[in-house]
């Protein structure tokens, strides 16, 4: 009997133990399960990031031309939307966002699931629509949601996320296409921008976003982020901004004057350019072809080159002043020289050059230039060694990069070394012919004149700010003397007799120095020339204390009569004269 009671004892300590073994098993295969899903706890750690911001850019008198703005996409988990307060989640919804509220019923209704209601949410909605968030949870008008498969309750409700950045032009078409423009690149889950033309292309890589902010930390049961040793912080630091030399003002005052000329001449485009003489800072650059980078269409892809760099056209006479300059570096010859006038026409072996105007039999070496005789301008482009011409067209820049941070300069080009062994090769690209050239390359070598024969570089950024405000500014180029002070001295002269007494009468301002030079060229078409003509005038204007070089260039003007550089650039260089006095940059002297 004691054996028995003591067996049944036993099986019964056994059979207990068996059951605590099994329980403690099934307890630790319980604990390995929830440690190895997503319990939905919140979790113990934080992680918070912002995307960083495309540089701006900004004129020289403080106007923001270009800035990016942050975008945010809205999200709703139409699950959770309680079927009873639909509506209200429409009507509030569309209230805060301004969105249409038949595309938001109708997006909520057609899809089950997570719903992109917008990507194009600014900063300002965002944080409306987050406290809408909030208080459409308090309301009720959101609810748990069980997934069936987890048998887990979600309740996300309205979510609002970054989506990406956006670039916006508040001025529109002002300064456009020297500003250029954009477009929009993905990025993981984040659309950015890149620049596609103009400054946003050129320094794309100071513009471009450096780095985003990320706060990885612990945080505590009010969800606030504990920073400590383990904390890893990483902070915001957008693209440098650039500031522009030019003046918004200027620039939109001049784009006002030259609107009203184009239509005028009925020209198919107008360009100007205002340098600095010395710093060589560009305080405008304007043309007729503009377009509004907030939205590009089919009509505006015309304009979207920026001309002054891109497009490249024969000069005509404006060249004239290059050779004779050229001439006297190269001592070949004397302004009060006497040239034989022809009559108008000159035979050279099988060609006849003409001038536009009768003038004297005889003229001097000089009037030849500023009565921009093309029977003079060929004689004296005789004298000129073939070397020292060509290497003289190098040395002021042409066929080659003006140096202006636009993208996609086409640098034109000039006879080889050889061509210039034929004397009508000579003849032609000393009146302009047979080489062609850009807007801004001619300004540059314009400038060589106004600036004791010095050749600088075009500069349209003054300097760069970094996020911390500072200023930063390249290093500027040497300046390159082309001739002596004492030519361009001379060739100033010549130049100002141009607008005194010769074909730049038209550009005069009293109480200023102004010298400039006319161009007039034929177009060449399908192998010839057409009855279409470019006018220019490339000078300067200069008040004792300031000193500027100006260009103009008239694109194709079909007014009757109007196709001479006199007539159709004159008139507009003459303009922006008056409108630099008017806005203090010029102050003419009295008599």
């Amino acid at each position: 009997m004691k054996q028995e009671s003591a067996d049944k004892k036993k099986a019964k300590i056994l059979l207990l133990f068996a059951l605590i073994t099994i329980a403690f098993v099934i307890f630790v295969a319980i604990l390995l399960y929830w440690a190895q899903i997503d319990r939905k706890l919140p979790r113990l750690q934080t992680s918070e990031s912002s995307t960083a911001l495309r540089g701006d850019i900004i004129s020289s008198d403080g106007f923001t031309i270009a800035r990016s703005q942050k975008l945010y996409k809205a999200m709703v988990d139409t699950r959770n939307i309680n079927k009873d307060k639909k509506d209200i989640f429409v009507k509030l919804y569309s209230l805060y966002s301004k969105d249409d509220p038949k595309r938001v019923e109708n997006l909520i209704t057609k899809y089950s699931g997570n719903v992109v209601l917008s990507y194009q949410i600014n900063s300002k909605e965002a944080k409306h629509l987050e406290e809408l968030a909030s208080n459409l949870i308090r309301l009720g008008v959101f609810v748990s949601f069980e997934d069936p498969k987890s048998g887990l309750a979600y309740l996300r409700g309205l979510s609002i996320v970054e989506s990406g950045e956006s670039r916006t032009y508040p001025y529109k078409d002002l300064l456009s296409p020297i500003v250029g423009y954009v477009k929009k690149i993905e990025e993981g889950n984040i659309t950015k921008v890149e620049g596609v033309k103009g400054v946003e292309r050129y320094y794309q890589d100071y513009f471009k976003p450096i780095q985003d902010s990320l706060l990885i930390a612990p945080r505590d049961v009010a969800n606030s982020s504990i920073l400590n040793r383990y904390s890893k912080v990483k902070r915001r630091i957008d693209g440098y901004s650039a500031e522009l030399s030019v003046s918004l003002k200027l620039q939109k005052m001049v784009e006002k004057t030259i609107d009203n000329y184009a239509k005028e001449l009925n020209a198919k485009e107008i360009i100007v350019g205002v340098m600095d003489a010395k710093s060589s800072q560009m305080l405008l650059l304007a043309s007729s072809r503009r377009f509004n980078p907030n939205k590009i269409e089919r009509r505006d892809y015309p304009s979207l080159n920026a001309s002054a760099t891109e497009y490249v056209f024969e000069p005509g006479s404006v060249m004239k002043t290059i050779m004779f300059s050229l001439l006297l570096k190269e001592g070949q010859v004397n302004p009060y020289d006497l040239i034989r006038t022809y009559g108008g026409e000159y035979k050279l072996g099988k060609h006849t050059i003409k001038d536009t105007r009768k003038l004297e039999e005889w003229i001097s070496a000089e009037d030849a230039i500023a009565y921009s005789s093309n029977v003079g301008s060929a004689q004296l482009a005789q004298k000129l060694d073939s070397i020292a011409f060509y290497q003289g067209l190098k040395d002021f820049g042409f066929a080659s990069k003006s140096g202006i941070e636009l993208p996609y300069e086409n640098v034109g080009n000039i006879p080889s070394l050889q061509r210039f062994n034929s004397e009508i090769y000579k003849a032609t690209v000393g009146y302009g012919y047979g080489m062609r050239a850009n807007f801004m390359q001619i300004l540059k070598a314009y400038n060589v004149f106004n600036n004791n024969g010095r050749l600088v570089q075009p500069k349209l950024v003054k300097n760069f700010i970094g996020n911390d405000g500072q200023k930063h500014q390249f290093e500027q180029e040497e300046p390159k003397q082309v001739i002596t002070p004492a030519i361009a001295k001379r060739v100033k002269r010549v130049l100002i007799k141009a607008v005194q007494k010769g074909t730049g009468k038209n550009a005069y301002v009293e109480g200023l120095e102004i010298g400039g030079k006319t161009g007039t060229a034929h177009i060449a078409k399908d192998g010839g020339y057409a009855n279409i003509y470019n006018g220019s005038f490339f000078g300067f204007v200069n008040d004792g204390k300031s000193s500027y070089t100006i260009g103009v260039l008239s694109r194709e003007p079909k007014k009757a009569y109007h196709y001479f550089g006199s007539q159709s650039a004159a008139p507009i260089f003459k303009e922006v004269v008056n409108i630099l006095v008017e806005e203090g940059y010029l102050t003419p002297q009295k008599n």
